[in-house]
């Protein structure tokens, strides 16, 4: 017989905060294994109140978010709503849906009608400005939390997974579009994601969540946690079936994070793997969210790495070639190609081709805001500072620097 579930909502929570064993976990509470393991099973007992504080502290999440049930008799917090699973974080505008005295239950087409909302929005993200979706996002995410209270079985499981990739698209607008990164921010929302396909059983979507938690550390250099998250997401993706476009994905995440750590050998290496895998194909479908990965985005991946490895004839070529074949309904990532392509011209002493690029950026981040985009953006101007006074790099600042650009970058 298969092994009950357990206590998922507690095992991701502990795998979101960077702790991938039981054990780590225990050592960082002050507790014996054992407990742990008491409290990610089916039935968890209800922790001391010295211990629900420590927990609520090391996974940002209150007791009933965790999976703990209160014992009889004991009074919920103050304004718990009803749907306790995957809280809004603190602080949240999100509204709240007052408790009800009789539970509704759904018919089994509601799960149906929310996974179209789902799709929409996934379709919608490559042209609706960020900002506007993301409210959209969020108000479709709070109406799945009500929706998991009123269905049972199957149906409650087709909802959780179409909350986990609501809440995975939410999470990558906060990182990637409107440059939300730390823990609090994007963090909260994809823990609260990984809580949902737990929910769902879904363990690719479960890989998928784990493999962009890794960006945050990764971002910052914090090779560490974001290899432990790589691995977690790694173990998530063997319970598949995982597809070949999954595994190599999973491939050009683990590089990005090296590239951010300096580490472009080991990254390059990451990302000529993964180019194997998708030559070599998979007899498993690949999952309709993975929307975002793609053998020329693979190809993106590899020329910044090239790039930031200072192999500038290499990374222009590739780069070059992702800018011809990218599908023009992948303007957001263009902005991205142009700003590498302005990399490496200016570390290629080609201060005027390196403008060029970057005002070719600028040109599609009017139509469509892109944090990441911009990023590259500065990162060029910064490198062009030896050329300062020339008249491309001016007119250049008066692009960057013009009102309609400041006011845009500042109000994200």
């Amino acid at each position: 017989m298969p092994r009950p579930p357990g206590n998922s909502r507690l095992k991701c929570a502990r795998l979101a905060a960077g702790f991938p064993t039981q054990q780590a976990f225990a050592e960082a509470l002050g507790v014996d294994v054992r407990q742990v393991r008491r409290w990610e099973s089916q039935r968890p007992p209800w922790p001391h109140a010295d211990m629900q504080q420590r927990l609520t502290e090391l996974t940002g999440q209150d007791m009933e978010a965790l999976g703990f049930t209160p014992p009889a008799g004991q009074d919920r917090l103050p304004g718990k709503q009803r749907y306790a699973l995957l809280p809004p974080r603190t602080g949240s505008s999100r509204s709240a849906v007052p408790s009800q005295s009789v539970m509704t239950m759904q018919p089994a087409s509601v799960a149906v009608d929310y996974e179209t909302g789902t799709q929409a929005h996934r379709r919608m993200y490559w042209s609706v400005a960020p900002a506007t979706l993301h409210s959209a996002i969020v108000a479709h995410a709070d109406l799945g939390c009500v929706l998991l209270t009123e269905t049972a079985g199957q149906t409650r499981r087709t909802v959780a997974a179409a909350l986990a990739e609501t809440l995975l698209l939410a999470g990558r607008i906060e990182f990637f579009d409107l440059d939300l990164r730390g823990p609090e921010d994007a963090g909260a929302t994809l823990l609260r994601a990984l809580q949902a396909a737990g929910e769902a059983d879904d363990s690719l979507l479960g890989a998928a969540i784990l493999a962009h938690t890794a960006f945050i550390p990764g971002w910052t250099g914090d090779r560490e946690a974001a290899a432990e998250r790589m691995v977690a997401a790694r173990t998530y993706a063997r319970r598949g079936p995982a597809s070949a476009e999954l595994w190599a994905w999973l491939d050009a995440v683990e590089a990005e994070c090296e590239t951010r750590s300096g580490n472009t050998h080991t990254a390059l290496h990451l990302i000529g793997h993964a180019e194997d895998t998708l030559k070599a194909g998979s007899t498993d479908a690949t999952p309709a969210w993975l929307d975002w990965f793609s053998p020329v985005r693979l190809a993106a991946f590899k020329g910044n790495t090239q790039l930031k490895a200072g192999h500038l004839p290499q990374a222009r070529e590739t780069l070059l070639e992702v800018l011809e074949k990218m599908p023009a309904t992948e303007a957001k990532q263009s902005t991205v190609i142009y700003g590498d392509l302005a990399a490496v011209e200016a570390a290629a002493g080609q201060p005027e081709e390196a403008c060029r690029y970057a005002r070719l950026a600028l040109d599609q981040l009017e139509i469509t805001w892109y944090a990441t985009g911009m990023a590259r953006v500065r990162e060029v101007r910064r490198a062009l500072a030896p050329h300062q006074h020339e008249q491309c790099v001016r007119d250049l600042d008066e692009r960057l620097y013009g009102w309609t650009t400041t006011v845009s970058a500042l109000a994200r």
